[in-house]
């Protein structure tokens, strides 16, 4: 039976995306966040996105705000119609969701899955210390980077050409919204997983010795 908790050590996959007032994770405001798990078919052995997670966030006290991040991501932190909520109840909120659909996988520990994975990690990280979370699901380090899976198994690191690469559908117009990008980027993750997966490269198989080079093994206690 396949469990997911076997497949990545322990970890439990929880793709990430943000939307952000700037580059700098201590200095400018978080103001989307989504979050989408995956979950393994325990005859097959292959995943697919399961739940998803949105917020709009509202920028925390003294947050720097770079206009042009706005006019690209084309968010108006104004806009009563977002919902935007706190960072500290956004955060609160995901990882008590994150915990719960953790504990129900039977893994130790979240990690997180992202494209250009460092970016997101660490606006995450300094959301956390600054609402001072004291039980975040997931490892302050360790993260799995779709964007150098996807320059291995499909050649492209971009992500709307990587889904393109694996006949994901992906519209543009939809593009840099936390909650689109997170479910494509966890399309994306499920693709090159079961990719790998379909190939023979899970589970791991051992590899077949011969009756002659079994004979010819010496242990130390042949010595």
């Amino acid at each position: 039976m396949a469990e997911i908790n076997k497949r990545f050590r322990g970890y439990f996959p929880v793709i990430i995306d943000v939307e952000t007032a700037g580059f700098n994770a201590s200095t400018d405001a978080l103001l989307e966040l989504a979050a989408v798990t995956v979950k393994m078919d325990e005859k097959t052995g292959l995943i697919t996105p399961d739940k998803s997670f949105h917020y709009h966030i509202e920028p925390f006290n003294g947050a720097n705000i770079e206009q042009a991040a706005l006019d690209f991501n084309g968010i108006d932190i104004h806009c009563a119609l977002r919902g935007a909520i706190s960072e500290k109840d956004a955060l609160k909120g995901l990882c008590k969701d994150i915990r719960k659909a953790q504990k129900s996988a039977d893994c130790q520990r979240s990690v997180i899955v992202a494209h250009n994975a460092t970016f997101d990690m660490s606006f995450i990280n300094a959301a956390l210390a600054r609402t001072e979370q004291k039980r975040s699901p997931f490892h302050p380090f360790v993260s799995f980077d779709t964007t150098t899976m996807a320059a291995l198994t499909l050649g492209q690191t971009v992500l709307v050409k990587a889904c393109q690469a694996a006949n994901i559908p992906f519209d543009q117009k939809q593009a840099h919204g936390a909650l689109y990008d997170a479910q494509r980027t966890a399309d994306l993750f499920c693709f090159m997983i079961n990719r790998y997966h379909a190939l023979g490269g899970w589970p791991l198989a051992e590899p077949e010795q011969s009756e002659s080079a079994s004979e010819n093994t010496e242990t130390p206690g042949d010595k």
